[in-house]
């Protein structure tokens, strides 16, 4: 059971509870909660195996919007969808975490373990977008929480708005790690071919060892050079991200990673720094201790030499790349092997004079 007061962090979860496959080693409460969150032994240790494993919990969602507008000038886009809440995959890294507190939930193992599902959103995006004062331009998907995440094989979320968007000939832009993306063939190669979509796919590392403790309900690094594979070989746009750099860890991949995506089949590159907004700072510190003790000074000590000192910086036009002598030394690196590589060319613009709603049955048709 679950008292209330004051706490730590170790405190917050039932320490027989069997945390294989999760990202977070804690779950402390909100930012927004007013309590703190404590676990207590009932005496009731010895009941059977299976009832401590964390399991994954979805609830339903019914949304009175689905597009989100932005006004980041670091962001290329300037509005998004968000079929999901929380994200299964478990990236310890992942800035979308704190998003979570505004559902009163942790930004530790509630955000890879209490999922919202919105099957309601297509029908609220398709009325959306026919709203006459509504102005195309392209909508990413994937930016939060990951979009092709394993509930996507149940809820069809993801799939059920590309055919409102292909419906309404309507520009998207995916970014992804989850290789469910490749049942969605068909719609996505229809829209490539009308120039709506473009893809971009997430790779960390190429080390399974450090994949699978990173990310670990993400597909294998591998797995995901095969969906850019595949995406290529169906005319699909797709660029391999080299996202997120971690300090240290993974920094001196960055070529073999390009390299490795160029040869599957990308067509342009992109890279970001390690960010730890909010909660992910704490989460991510321990996260260290536990799997790399060793190595938790020299990337902290990275981390804070880009972020002036601090674990993140948020102002814009420094909290993707970071500042001072290591993040220059990481972009000139990415630069040199992404020009030698032919992968430093940008991703031909989205169409958008392609837009129009379908006619619905019923509607009275246009005369010329």
């Amino acid at each position: 059971m679950f008292h209330f007061g004051v706490m730590t962090r170790d405190q917050s979860t039932d320490p027989l509870v069997r945390l294989a496959g999760r990202g977070a080693t804690t779950n402390e409460a909100g930012r927004h909660e007013r309590h703190g969150r404590a676990y207590e032994s009932d005496g009731w240790d010895g009941e059977a195996a299976d009832s401590r494993i964390l399991r994954t919990e979805v609830t339903l969602e019914r949304p009175r919007s689905v597009i989100s507008y932005n006004r980041s000038p670091d962001l290329p886009f300037d509005r998004s969808i968000n079929p999901y809440r929380g994200c299964e995959h478990g990236c310890i890294y992942c800035f979308a975490r704190p998003s979570h507190a505004w559902l009163g939930l942790s930004a530790g193992l509630d955000f890879e373990t209490r999922l919202v599902a919105r099957p309601e959103a297509p029908e609220v995006l398709a009325r959306e977008l026919r709203n006459p004062r509504y102005k195309v331009a392209p909508i990413a998907i994937g930016t939060n929480t990951d979009p092709y995440q394993p509930i996507e094989q149940r809820h069809g979320v993801t799939r059920a708005c590309l055919e409102v968007l292909s419906d309404f000939n309507h520009p998207v832009a995916i970014v992804t790690k989850g290789t469910l993306i490749e049942r969605d063939l068909d719609i996505l190669t229809d829209m490539a071919r009308r120039g709506l979509v473009r893809v971009g796919i997430s790779i960390t590392t190429l080390e399974a060892g450090l994949a699978r403790r990173l990310e670990p309900r993400a597909p294998a690094p591998g797995r995901r050079l095969a969906v850019i594979g595949a995406l290529s070989g169906a005319g699909v746009p797709v660029r391999i991200m080299v996202s997120p750099v971690v300090p240290a860890l993974s920094d001196h991949e960055t070529e073999a990673i390009l390299t490795a995506g160029r040869e599957a089949g990308a067509q342009a590159a992109s890279w970001i720094m390690l960010r730890l907004p909010r909660e992910v700072a704490p989460l991510f510190r321990d996260w260290l201790e536990a799997h790399y003790p060793e190595r938790a000074a020299r990337v902290m000590g990275l981390v804070r030499a880009m972020q002036g000192g601090r674990d993140y910086d948020p102002e814009w036009g420094r909290r993707m790349r970071g500042t001072g002598a290591y993040a220059e030394m990481q972009a000139r690196r990415f630069d040199i092997a992404a020009r030698r590589l032919g992968l430093d060319r940008a991703q031909p613009p989205l169409r958008r004079d392609l837009f129009a709603p379908p006619v619905r049955a019923g509607d009275q048709l246009q005369l010329f």
